[in-house]
C-alpha cells in the first residue's frame, strides 16, 4: 500500500478570550507549527502510529466503546475520532503511521486538538470519507470530550482543521459561522511566551469563568451571555450585585471582547495596523481587570503570566501589544513584537522565564 502525508496545524487565540463557551466570537489563527505523519492503509482493524514523542500507540477499532483506563491518552483520541467517523456513517479501517510533531506541548498551542485533526484527515484521506473540515473539526471535539474526558469547546479544532487566520462566531456551536480574515502582519512577529506555570489545581478557576457567566445569564431567564443584549444587561448592573461583583465584571469582559473582535477584524482588513495592535492592547487589559484570569486568587504569590505582561509591557509599550493567552491562570502569553525589538524582547524574556521561552509564529495559511 502507498504512503501518504497528512499533516494539522497548531493555533493561537488572537482575540475573543472566553468568549466561545458563551457562543461568541473568536478570531484565531493557524500557525505554521505542525503535527504530521506518513500513514498508510494495513488492511486490518488496528491503528498503529509510532509517535517520535509519545512512543508507539496501538488502537483496535473493532472495539469502539469509551473506555475509562483510555482517559486521558493519545490511544483515547484515536479511538474517539474514529468512534465519530463509524457512528457518522464514513469508512474506517487500520493504519500504520509515522507521527511527529513540533508543536510544543503544554504551550497553549493546541497540540492535542492539531493531533485530533491529524487523525480526522487520515480516516479521509485514506479511507475516502466525504467529510469538510467542521466535521473534521467536529470529530476531534467529540473524541476530546467523551473519550479524553476534557470538556473543551470547538475554538482549537475548527482554527486547526480551516487553516489561516478565521473570525469563528459560535452563536450556533455546532454550526459555528467561520469567516476567512485576510491578513498581514508584516512589520509584526507573532511570539507566544511560556511563563513555565502549572496548570495543576487551576480546575476550579476555569470552571468559575462559565460559572459566573451563566449566573448573569440565567438572571436574565437564559442560559448564555450571547443571548443577552449590552444595554439589558449594563441596565441591570445594579440588581445583579446579588451574584457578586466578580461575574459582573467577567460579563462585561465578555460584552466588550464579542464586539472588539469585529473590530479587531475591520481593522486588519482595512489595513489599519495601530488600530488593530491598540485593540489587542484592550483585549489583554479586559482579560487582567474584567475577566481575571491572568493569575489564580488561590496562590496570588505565583503570578508568572501578569510578570510576563508587565515586562512585555517595559519592551513594547507604544510600539506592539500583549495579552494573555487561552485559558489563562498560568502558561503562556501572546505578543505582537515589532521586529526591530524581537531581539531585545526574546532577550529579556530568556532571562526571566528560561532559554527557549519564546515561540516566534508565523500564520499557516491552509
Amino acid at each position: 500500500m502507498p504512503k501518504h502525508i497528512f499533516s494539522a496545524p497548531g493555533r493561537v487565540e488572537i482575540g475573543g478570550n472566553h468568549t466561545d463557551h458563551q457562543h461568541g466570537r473568536v478570531l484565531a489563527a493557524a500557525i505554521d507549527l505542525e503535527t504530521r505523519c506518513e500513514a498508510r492503509v494495513n488492511g486490518t482493524n488496528i491503528v498503529r502510529i509510532n509517535d517520535k514523542r509519545f512512543g508507539v500507540l496501538d488502537v483496535d477499532l473493532s472495539e469502539l466503546d469509551v473506555r475509562d483506563s483510555e482517559k486521558g491518552s493519545s490511544e483515547s483520541l484515536v479511538r474517539g475520532v474514529a468512534a465519530w467517523f463509524k457512528n457518522n456513517g464514513h469508512a474506517i479501517g487500520g493504519f500504520d503511521a509515522e507521527a511527529s510533531s513540533n508543536i510544543p506541548a503544554g504551550a497553549g498551542l493546541s497540540s492535542s486538538a492539531a493531533f485530533e485533526v491529524l487523525l480526522g484527515n487520515v480516516f479521509k484521506g485514506l479511507f475516502g470519507a466525504d467529510v469538510t473540515p467542521l466535521d473534521i473539526a467536529l470529530a476531534g471535539q467529540f473524541a476530546e470530550n467523551v473519550y479524553f474526558g476534557k470538556p473543551c469547546g470547538l475554538m482549537d479544532q475548527t482554527s486547526c482543521s480551516f487553516g489561516g487566520l478565521t473570525m469563528i462566531d459560535f452563536y450556533q456551536p455546532q454550526n459555528p459561522v467561520i469567516t476567512p480574515i485576510q491578513s498581514d502582519l508584516s512589520g509584526f512577529a507573532l511570539c507566544v511566551v511560556s511563563t513555565g506555570g502549572s496548570h495543576a489545581d487551576l480546575t476550579s478557576d476555569y470552571a468559575a469563568i462559565p460559572s459566573d457567566m451563566k449566573s448573569i445569564a440565567l438572571h436574565f431567564g437564559k442560559e448564555y451571555l450571547r443571548d443577552i443584549s449590552p444595554g439589558d444587561f449594563y441596565s441591570a448592573i445594579s440588581e445583579l450585585r446579588y451574584l457578586g461583583d466578580r461575574a459582573i465584571l467577567r460579563a462585561i469582559h465578555f460584552f466588550e471582547e464579542n464586539e472588539r473582535v469585529l473590530k479587531q477584524v475591520s481593522a486588519i482588513e482595512s489595513g489599519n495596523m495601530k488600530e488593530f495592535i491598540y485593540l489587542i492592547g484592550e483585549s489583554g487589559k479586559s482579560s487582567l481587570a474584567y475577566l481575571q484570569n491572568v493569575y489564580s486568587p488561590m496562590n496570588p504569590q505565583q503570578q508568572g503570566l501578569t510578570l510576563a505582561l508587565a515586562l512585555s509591557e517595559r519592551v513594547l509599550s507604544g510600539a506592539g501589544a500583549w495579552r494573555v493567552h487561552g485559558g489563562g491562570f498560568a502558561g503562556t502569553i501572546l505578543a505582537f513584537v515589532p521586529y526591530c525589538l524581537k531581539e531585545e524582547y526574546q532577550c529579556q524574556m530568556n532571562k526571566v522565564f528560561g532559554e527557549d521561552c519564546c515561540h516566534f509564529l508565523n500564520i499557516r495559511k491552509t
